[in-house]
């Protein structure tokens, strides 16, 4: 009987043998956190865009970008690079997930006042088709279609330069207000 981990040794290597390495640096989240504590959602944007306040970590762990925000509304970028695939060589959807949370929830931010947070309560998403190296830059807008004193509702899509659609998203998010 022929196994995996048999197939596996003699298997070419996609791209030939060399390995691939990846580096990144973050910011101390904690740092970060506070030098938006008394600041609204869109102040915090705005700052992060100004080089003020960096960017959160897990835009350098995928390496994905902020691109614009305004109130109601978010946008960010992703160019799919190798480390983003799935066993099958396509995106793997928990980075698409992760694009669309990070949009719709900071779709969310930019309508709160200072002290006052959210949190994610689901995130229900549609794939359409996938995404590789091919595709090429794709983004992630999400905008608010429900701001209440206890909850927000957004949603999101990713798509290519050419406007093809790649996948959906609507988030709720728990609005956290100070007692």
């Amino acid at each position: 009987m022929t196994t995996a981990s048999d197939m596996a040794g003699s298997a070419p290597t996609p791209g030939g043998d060399r390995p691939r390495q990846r580096t990144f640096t973050w910011e101390d989240p904690g740092a970060i956190l506070a030098a938006g504590a008394d600041l609204s959602g869109v102040e915090i944007f705005t700052a992060m865009r100004d080089g003020v306040i960096p960017p959160p970590p897990i835009t350098k762990t995928l390496d994905f970008d902020g691109v614009s925000f305004a109130e109601g509304t978010a946008t960010f970028q992703l160019t799919p690079q190798e480390f983003h695939y799935n066993p099958l060589g396509t995106v793997h959807g928990g980075v698409l997930a992760t694009l669309l949370d990070s949009a719709c929830g900071c779709a969310v931010h930019t309508l709160l006042p200072a002290g006052v947070f959210y949190t994610s309560l689901d995130l229900a998403l549609k794939f359409l088709r996938p995404v590789t190296t091919r595709t090429g830059p794709v983004t992630a807008q999400a905008s608010v279609t429900h701001l209440g004193r206890r909850t927000a509702l957004a949603e999101g899509r990713i798509t290519d330069a050419a406007g093809k659609l790649y996948a959906t998203a609507t988030s709720s998010c728990l609005v956290i207000r100070p007692e």
